[in-house]
């Protein structure tokens, strides 16, 4: 149906080894040694997994925390056609990719393709979303466009990241974990006894680590890559009648730590002199000869580095606070009404040496500021053959940037400042009907009403010329509405409780905006259209050999209209803008399931197959659909994991814990597919083979004595030797391209090193 022969032949061989078809979900242990029930919350209600008619891995608390996973950041293909990458230079924003689309920029500006959300509220913005989140109880990862339940900017899908409730008991524990590189993390948590209508449990986390990027005498920072953060939550739940509910969470984040380290990952030799822009702005001889004479060239190195000289700024500090508030009342035995009102606020910043060398080269920093505050109100209800779940959702937003940037020996030195506001307004609703007790039909409609704006400033300084140039002036504004309406429809067949089949339509929308990295005011002031998917998705869910297996299996195909694409520019200073410039076809396979072969043992296998293409990609006047890259699409991705029962002895039961997760090679820009010596080949433009990512596999293994019994009654203790990256894995996540027109100034950002440490644990 999707695909040509050749692919065909190589997806078969890729598929033979995993016919047990086992993805990366939650599994747990029935009391008959099956596999236990799961419930998600997805479509806005409790529901079985296996019942969900979407493509849905979800992953429980003990998971996460047997496999190190504390953040957005560490669920990369965890889960089928799921990518997930901390952005280059920072630790705390992500850049994920679910079925081959993402937002590549993580400006404060732009929207992302993925939405994140916490306990129901939805996280606006890729800067601040990779935080330690304290007693998180599961994660549901949702694949495909989720635009009638979740709204805008999901137009891959969506990540829900769901914390524990408090118990109305004492009980708590502490955990310990000790490192290489000097790691140490702190985390404790404590229920209070019930008192009176409130149940209160409190939680915190500290973590600290050594950078494993050292700094040579005279750079600007004595160490790079290293950990430095705070975690800290409170819950409170209200049981005000036997009807009224209500729940009160704040949570709050504070990080201050060194950058990644920016690595030169290639370079001209003689960058001024082969930099057209450079020699048409013109520097001072004696930082021409600078640079000529440093030779940036020789700190370029494509082996991942452990030490290294920077000079420039090198930094990133966070601020995160966040309040949500949950109001439920039950109006009857089948209706019940829920309002969910939040408020986040966020102070980032970061400096980044770009060259990563010592030379004076290229030095930027960012200072953001940024609120949100959302309101939902829904209406959730049944008969005896109809579900159905109806609201309103209102956010808005505000944030400003200051972006100054240096560049040769400061002689560049540009003032970037962007401001921005959003108000979205929507309805919503879904109807299941069971038209039989096999057929249940699902429809539903989103309508979203968003307005934004945009506030820009932007001058270009050459100080040792005694120059400024106004690119952009003070007072450049702009605004506009979008609006969009997002239907879903599929039909579901159960054959029986353990088989179910189901075919949806959905549509999609990621928001349009305004370039505000850009130098050009009509860049500035004209907006981008919103990027528009419609998605045919079939699946099946199966659960067999007693309740010993899963398997889920999903067929889908996005059909992508005004295709957004950042393009990162250097021109004036380094920036992106986002152009639509087309469509674009991603279709692929997911396999999801797990099995309990026996008594203590568990096996999980995932796999995720896409074939994605441009139908049209303009640039400059010109279709490039077949000599551009598609970014973050690997055709292969899977993982697997196996959870074994060791021994059970007095001291308690051991257990070894492996998995592994592989990625195929992908393109990070969407560049020239076309080679030097080719009739198409452009020298001015950048080559995607530049920023191609290699095929590459982590592994991960912990060694866990659980259940260690101790003095008091039921007070059971925890210890665990652990290891991450386990083959030092010297993998390239991400990578900056300045492009031929900044002398093929281009940075790598690796994955961290073999980690190794022990854990120890205690919980009443």
């Amino acid at each position: 149906m999707f695909m040509s022969s050749p692919t065909r032949s190589r997806f078969q061989l890729a598929v033979l080894p995993l016919t047990i078809s086992l993805a990366y979900g939650t599994i747990a242990f029935a009391a008959d040694g099956g596999l236990e029930e799961i419930v998600v919350t997805a479509q806005k209600r409790a529901e079985r997994l296996q019942d969900v008619p979407i493509s849905i891995s979800a992953i429980s608390g003990s998971q996460l925390e047997n496999r190190g996973i504390q953040n957005v950041a560490d669920l990369s293909s965890l889960a089928p056609n799921l990518q997930v990458s901390s952005t280059p230079g920072n630790a705390s924003t992500s850049q994920i990719a679910i079925r081959g689309s993402v937002t590549h920029n993580p400006a404060l500006i732009f929207d992302t393709s993925v939405g994140v959300y916490l306990d129901g509220v939805y996280l606006g913005k890729s800067q601040g979303s990779v935080f330690d989140a304290v007693d998180l109880e599961r994660v549901e990862v949702l694949r495909g466009p989720q635009g009638t339940l979740y709204g805008r900017n999901t137009i891959a899908g969506a990540i829900n990241l769901i914390t524990r409730k408090p118990s109305g008991e004492w009980t708590g524990s502490v955990t310990f974990d000790m490192g290489n590189y000097g790691a140490q993390v702190i985390k404790a948590g404590v229920d209070l006894p019930r008192l009176g209508i409130m149940s209160l449990s409190l939680g915190y986390r500290d973590e600290k680590r050594d950078g494993w990027v050292k700094t040579n005498s005279g750079s600007s920072v004595g160490q790079l890559n290293n950990k430095d953060s705070q975690n800290f939550r409170l819950v409170a739940n209200f049981d005000i009648s036997r009807d009224l509910k209500v729940d009160y969470k704040f949570d709050s984040t504070k990080m201050s730590q060194s950058s990644a380290l920016n690595q030169l990952w290639r370079a001209d030799s003689w960058l001024y002199q082969s930099s057209p822009m450079l020699q048409a702005y013109g520097l001072t001889q004696a930082t021409a000869d600078l640079i000529a004479n440093g030779n940036v060239a020789q700190y370029a190195s494509q082996e991942r580095k452990t030490r290294a000289s920077v000079d420039g700024p090198s930094y990133e500090r966070m601020n995160v606070d966040g309040h949500a508030l949950t109001v439920s009342y039950k109006l009857n035995d089948s209706n019940n009404l829920k309002w969910i009102a939040s408020e986040r606020t966020m102070r980032w910043a970061d400096g980044l040496d770009l060259d990563g060398s010592p030379l004076p080269i290229a030095h930027t920093q960012r200072d953001s500021h940024y609120k949100q505050n959302s309101h939902e109100l829904q209406w959730q209800g049944n008969t005896e053959r109809l579900n159905y779940v109806l609201g309103y959702y209102t956010f808005k937003d505000e944030g400003f940037t200051r972006n100054p940037q240096q560049y040769f020996n400061r002689e560049w030195d540009m003032t970037s400042n962007y401001g921005f506001t959003t108000k979205v307004d929507a309805w919503f609703g879904q109807l299941d009907y069971k038209l039989t007790d096999a057929w249940t039909l699902t429809g539903g409609l989103r309508t979203t009403e968003e307005k934004k704006t945009v506030d820009r400033l932007q001058i270009f300084g050459m100080p040792a010329f005694g120059m400024s140039i106004v690119k952009v002036p003070a007072g450049t504004h702009a605004a506009k509405t979008f609006q969009s309406t997002t239907p879903m429809l599929s039909l579901g067949y159960k054959v029986n409780t353990n088989l179910n089949f189901y075919g949806k339509y959905s549509e999609g929308y990621k928001s349009g905006g305004f370039n505000g990295e850009s130098d050009n005011v009509v860049d500035v002031t004209t907006a981008y259209k919103p990027e528009k998917v419609k998605s045919l998705e079939g699946g099946m869910k199966s659960t067999f050999a007693d309740g010993k297996a899963q398997v889920n299996v999903a067929l889908f195909q996005n059909k992508v209209t005004d295709l957004q694409i950042p393009v990162f520019v250097a021109t004036t200073g380094s920036g992106s803008i986002v152009q639509n410039v087309g469509k674009s076809t991603i279709q692929g396979l997911e396999f999801e399931g797990m099995f309990a072969p026996m008594d203590g043992l568990r096996l999980q296998l995932g796999y995720g197959y896409l074939d994605a293409k441009y139908k049209r990609f303009m640039d400059n006047g010109v279709d490039q659909k077949d000599n551009r890259a598609f970014v973050h699409a690997p055709k292969h991705s899977f993982n697997l994991m196996a959870d074994a029962r060791l021994a059970k002895t007095s001291v308690g039961t051991l257990r070894g814990i492996v998995d592994y997760a592989y990625t195929s090679s992908f393109y990070l820009y969407p560049y020239q597919l076309a080679t030097p010596g080719s009739t198409n080949y452009n020298p001015g433009y950048a080559d995607a083979a530049a920023t191609k990512i290699g095929a590459s596999g982590l592994w991960n293994m912990r060694l866990l004595l659980s259940g260690i019994p101790l003095g008091h009654k039921g007070d059971k203790a925890e210890a665990s030797l652990w290891v991450r990256n386990l083959t030092d894995n010297k993998k390239v996540n991400n990578m900056i391209d300045f492009g031929p027109g900044f002398g093929s100034l281009s940075q790598a950002y690796f994955t961290q090193p073999r980690t190794y440490g022990v854990s120890l644990s205690y919980k009443w």
